[in-house]
């Protein structure tokens, strides 16, 4: 997967300095070497590796007959995000179909589980009512105990715990409650 290059790409620090400073307008090795506070010889070695694998490139010369400038290959890292973006459906992920609820998504909830709550209300309305539909079946009746099971799930290696999780569902009607059972409205 382009992803796991990337990381490995960027697990050497002088290779991530130098990069930034390309992307931060450093066009030759000179300025780049300047601008990064690397050695010209490592600052060869990392430039070579990024270019070899695409993320930064050399700009054709200007009409006035001037040197080739480096550059970030944006277009490389916007298809590598396209193409994370079309796995992710094709493994049974199909996201919403509105991109904000998807980068939101994508923002609080990791492998199936809450990294931590939006701070902002709407957001998290939208999050919470992500998990009520992925969790739970409209119509069926689950016991307070299988409805914690299933919250811990989410919980886990998480800022927010299964029973605020539980409570803003039940608060936002998500998940109605009656004498210790638990029932996802339709």
């Amino acid at each position: 997967m382009a992803t796991d290059q990337l990381i490995r790409l960027f697990t050497d620090e002088n290779r991530v300095r130098v990069f930034a400073a390309v992307a931060l307008g450093a066009g030759t090795p000179e300025e780049v070497a300047r601008a990064a506070g690397v050695p010209a010889k490592e600052t060869a070695l990392a430039l070579l590796k990024l270019r070899e694998q695409g993320v930064v490139r050399a700009t054709a010369a200007d009409a006035d007959g001037g040197e080739t400038r480096l550059a970030v290959a944006y277009d490389l890292f916007r298809q590598y995000a396209r193409e994370d973006r079309e796995a992710t459906r094709a493994a049974g992920n199909p996201g919403s179909g509105d991109e904000d609820t998807d980068q939101l998504l994508r923002t609080f909830v990791r492998d199936g589980r809450l990294v931590r709550l939006p701070a902002q209300w709407t957001r998290k309305k939208r999050v919470l009512k992500h998990i009520a539909e992925q969790t739970f079946e409209p119509g069926v009746e689950y016991p307070e105990r299988t409805v914690n099971e299933k919250l811990r799930a989410w919980c886990e290696d998480g800022d927010t715990d299964h029973v605020t999780l539980r409570r803003y569902l039940v608060d936002l009607q998500h998940l109605r409650r009656s004498e210790g059972v638990y029932r996802r409205v339709a």
